[in-house]
């Protein structure tokens, strides 16, 4: 199984560490991720006002014109900022590309920083909130299969826990030896994340399987960059209650054969329990390690459906 032997490096933007960089001299400070994840994640701060040259504190930016390609205008002196920024933009989430991310928390309602429901001003009207923010928009371009959300939609649970997943899944793609390219290191990591794949798309996990089953003519380059892409589409598909429960009771046949009459009704009283919304999902799975620790299987105790992040970070404790 692969480890995590190298920092998890996560672009953010930098407000939301605390760091006084807002237009008013202010911070946008995000306790989760200066309180939690900063144990796990080396940051990777970045604010693209201050970065392209506006200063602090500074004269606010919206976004006017068309929702798919506005231009940034200063609020008062109506100076035009698209240009810079897009050149700025463009150029940082190049650089950006090479320093090793596995995921990027960004700034939500931002001009520059929201990736969806960036407020909008057209020329006459109501403002929309269809706008996505200029450095998001090139970020997310230039490395689209990177986990990448909004501070405000971490405060949803199920959003929570899936991009830490797709985090930690990413950086294990990151680590996974591919020069030279040996077929078993892409076996081995597709193995391991059957039953995680399982709970977001069963269809999805054979369309992956496909591909490393049968991955015909394609280059290693070609071989590689389809499954990443196809694995990382499947994993931000949210896993609902319905496909965790399919997947514990998928591991709770794997011991049929040794649980007790009373161990069996009890495992599935509680994968029962779960689909109803009565427990969270850290239930059924600690009951399952048990069995695990009790009677050893192999293919199971290899998959990180199990453990799919650091036990402290309790987010199977509110799904």
């Amino acid at each position: 199984m692969l480890t995590h032997s190298k920092p998890i490096r996560v672009g953010i933007s930098s407000c939301l560490l605390g760091s006084r960089v807002r237009f008013n001299g202010d911070h946008k400070r995000d306790r989760f991720a200066t309180d939690i994840l900063d144990r796990y994640f080396k940051w990777v701060a970045v604010c693209p006002e201050v970065e392209v040259g506006m200063g602090v504190p500074r004269e606010s930016v919206r976004l006017v014109g068309a929702t798919d390609a506005p231009a940034m205008i200063a609020n008062q002196s109506g100076r035009d900022w698209t240009v810079p920024m897009m050149a700025y933009a463009e150029t940082k989430a190049a650089k950006l590309k090479k320093q090793n991310l596995s995921g990027f928390i960004l700034k939500s309602k931002s001009p520059t920083c929201g990736m969806e429901r960036v407020r909008v001003y057209p020329a006459s009207g109501m403002p929309v909130k269809r706008g996505v923010g200029l450095f998001a928009r090139a970020l997310m371009e230039a490395m689209p299969n990177l986990p990448i959300e909004e501070e405000g939609r971490l405060s949803d649970a199920h959003l929570r826990e899936n991009f830490i997943v797709r985090v930690f899944c990413y950086h294990r793609w990151r680590q996974m030896p591919k020069k030279p390219f040996d077929v078993n290191h892409l076996l081995q990591f597709h193995t391991t994340h059957k039953l995680m794949l399982m709970a977001h798309s069963p269809s999805g996990l054979r369309r992956l399987g496909q591909i490393v089953a049968h991955p015909g003519r394609r280059s290693v380059r070609q071989l590689l960059a389809d499954y990443e892409s196809e694995f990382f589409a499947i994993m931000k598909i949210r896993a609902t209650s319905g496909l965790h429960t399919n997947v514990l009771q998928h591991i709770a046949g794997y011991f049929k054969k040794d649980l007790a009459a009373g161990e069996k009704k009890e495992l599935q009283t509680t994968v029962e329990d779960y689909r109803l919304g009565r427990l969270p999902l850290i239930v059924p799975l600690t009951l399952l390690r048990h069995h695990l620790l009790m009677y050893p299987k192999p293919y199971i105790a290899g998959q990180l459906y199990l453990n799919p992040h650091p036990k402290e970070l309790m987010l199977l404790n509110h799904v």
